[in-house]
């Protein structure tokens, strides 16, 4: 459940970044074969991060993340 209030960019680059790490982590589960992210997938976390104002701002944007999707309890 969120437990922190985001502006549409915001959200949109977490999103972006979620989608990103679920398609790499898929990558990785693939065997035989190199892992590959798809360039388009990259692209629309980059121009999410920088549309939000996150770009070169990685602190600030892991704690968006973790505020809004806080890793599971014990």
């Amino acid at each position: 459940m969120p437990t922190a209030v985001l502006t549409d960019r915001e959200r949109t680059a977490v999103q972006a970044y979620l989608r990103l790490l679920h398609t790499v982590r898929a990558a990785f589960d693939l065997e035989g074969s190199p892992p590959l992210v798809p360039p388009a997938v990259l692209a629309e976390a980059e121009q999410a991060l920088q549309r939000a104002g996150l770009t070169g701002n990685e602190e600030a944007f892991f704690r968006l993340l973790e505020n809004w999707c806080p890793k599971p309890g014990p």
